[in-house]
């Protein structure tokens, strides 16, 4: 058969020409396309780059409820996923799938196994969600896994913990941390990213005392007795709650922790910031003691600070050429926070540690550069008690005056980071995460009236709604189908783009359109339609087709303006018209 053969092809004018003829048979006679030669096409496309043509065929065979082997799929998945064209028409395929599947389970359909998508299809698309950064819509995928029974293995979590991570959901992640911390330590540098995201959502909460026991936690890991007799045992599923975990009705997600698909590497392609892999254990990167070090000598708590420096040292002990103690004396001494230095210094001493000997003459010398005498000559001391040979003071004054003028060669990679931590403006105010928690609560627990309260009191503190704000609101009341709602929210979200400075992704905005297609509003459908044309954002009008199809299919079919009988049902006719010509839909 000619479209067999030209699914071979690499040339992309034949693959769209036999595209184009499958669509043209599919009109006339459907029949006689058969399932394998569609699927031979689609894959050939989507191994093109041709990802709009290889959903139309995908979509053609969700229309008579078969698909191609899991297998297949998969690869046709995995190639339109490299762009992040095809992972907005991957996700869409994926939710259509999962909806097509229910249906058919709720019918007890024969062929619903054959539709279920497994956990690699849900695996390439929460990548893709990740690499591109499509927070919302991979939000809706993690939920949908729950609504469809896939289970979630060790990549699905790092994804979902990386997309967690990038809405502000640290409750949620909270709720895998105690099934996370239990796994085997072969599987420890598989779950760097999961630490790195919780880590940064204790400091996206301004939550340091979390953030330091977590830091504590990791420095400890896999030393518990009790941890490691659970390790043999915990190769079973568990449901970890989507939303808080004391909702009766709320959605759990089968998860198996120590479970590695065959062949699968965990690269999420998003580069640790807080928490790294080294030498076979979990250590705090640099920003992470950064930010640490500001906090605690912002609050006075230096004896903390320094207790906390000896307990994540003695967990860096099996790492090469580790001193960290050292290393934060001599960042505090370059930027000149001489007295911090010196009670780290003291306290090291104290605790019995050992302290590399160039701190105690770095920070000799700057006490003379400073003409900190005093200071100087109770460093001397300490430092003949410690058996180290100290000059004279007149021979450090010299030596001070001598490099006055000299830039400071003492500049340390954790120095580097505590000027950045020091001069980095801070991004979205603590307060907006927690107000943005709160809402999240009230939505998934269908207490919609207090999301509300919530959401006003946050303007009225001053407080800017965030995108997330928004998309938690409609997220909400298209659950409970109330999509006149949406539009008042989506005239707020318009006010603050206007006024504030708003910026929607691309998937809420599609997930906006998608609620008032639903809901019949399609005024509001071309508005939406007008702002994501402006911005150059995709718009996947085949998703959009089938959604009207199924749900306003003879809507005005024969009304003609004249015949309209009120201006409302006039103006309404005209939009419908208005999306038909934009979507070629004929009638």
């Amino acid at each position: 058969m000619l479209i067999s053969q030209l699914s071979y092809t690499f040339d992309c004018n034949w693959l769209q020409k036999a595209c184009n003829l499958v669509l043209q048979i599919w009109k006339e006679k459907p029949v006689v396309l058969q399932l394998n030669v569609l699927t031979k096409l689609t894959l050939g496309l989507a191994r093109s780059q041709m990802p709009i043509p290889a959903s139309e065929i995908l979509r053609l065979m969700l229309q008579i409820k078969r698909l191609p082997q899991m297998e297949l799929l998969q690869m046709i998945i995995m190639h339109m996923v490299k762009t992040e064209v095809g992972t907005y028409l991957a996700s869409n395929i994926l939710v259509q799938i999962c909806d097509c599947f229910s249906q058919q389970a709720a019918s007890r359909n024969d062929q619903a196994k054959s539709m279920k998508p497994d956990t690699v299809i849900f695996n390439l698309v929460l990548h893709a969600c990740v690499r591109f950064r499509l927070s919302f819509k991979g939000q809706q995928l993690v939920e949908l896994m729950s609504r469809t029974g896939v289970v979630a293995d060790a990549q699905t979590v790092v994804l979902i913990a990386r997309i967690y991570d990038m809405n502000g959901q640290r409750d949620d992640l909270k709720n895998f941390k105690m099934h996370i911390d239990q796994v085997s330590p072969s599987l420890v540098c598989h779950y760097c990213h999961f630490y790195d995201s919780l880590l940064s959502l204790h400091f996206k909460f301004d939550n340091f005392d979390s953030a330091t026991n977590l830091v504590l936690e990791i420095c400890r890991f896999g030393d518990s007795r009790s941890i490691q007799k659970r390790w043999m045992d915990f190769q079973k599923s568990s449901l970890v709650p989507i939303g808080s975990p004391h909702l009766k009705d709320g959605l759990k997600i089968k998860i198996m922790p120590e479970l590695l698909q065959r062949d699968s590497v965990l690269n999420v392609e998003v580069k640790s910031e807080y928490i790294n892999y080294k030498n076979g254990k979990l250590v705090a990167c640099n920003k992470t003691l950064a930010k640490l070090i500001v906090e605690f000598k912002r609050l006075g708590k230096t004896s903390e600070l320094s207790e906390l420096l000896l307990q994540v040292q003695k967990g860096l002990a099996s790492v090469q050429g580790s001193n960290l103690c050292s290393d934060v004396v001599k960042a505090c001494i370059y930027l000149g926070w001489l007295e911090t230095a010196h009670d780290i210094l003291d306290d090291i001493e104290v605790a019995g540690s050992a302290m590399d000997s160039a701190v105690y003459f770095l920070l000799l010398e700057a006490y003379y550069k400073q003409e900190m005498l005093r200071e100087a000559e109770v460093l001397q001391k300490q430092m003949a008690n410690a058996g180290l040979s100290t000059a004279t003071a007149e021979d450090m004054a010299n030596r001070s005056l001598l490099h006055e003028n000299e830039p400071n060669t003492h500049k340390t990679s954790l120095a580097e980071s505590l000027v950045q931590e020091m001069e980095e403006t801070s991004g979205i105010s603590p307060r907006v995460y927690k107000f943005n928690s709160s809402i999240y609560f009230f939505c998934k627990a269908k207490m919609i009236e207090d999301a509300l309260q919530a959401y006003k009191r946050m303007q009225q503190t001053g407080i800017q709604p965030t995108a997330r704000t928004f998309a938690d609101l409609a997220f909400s009341f298209s659950s409970l189908q109330r999509y006149r709602d949406i539009t008042f929210l989506w005239g707020d979200m318009k006010r603050n783009m206007q006024s504030k400075g708003l910026v929607l992704s691309r998937d809420l905005y599609e997930f906006l359109l998608l609620c008032f297609l639903q809901g019949g509003y399609f005024e509001r459908v071309m508005e939406v339609v007008g702002h994501m044309e402006d911005q150059k954002m995709f718009t996947d009008k085949g998703m959009y087709k089938d959604q009207y199809l199924k749900l306003h299919k003879n809507l005005y079919r024969s009304l003609k303006p004249s015949e309209a009988r009120t201006v409302a049902q006039k103006n309404r006719l005209e939009h419908v018209r208005a999306f038909k010509k934009w979507n070629h839909l004929q009638g």
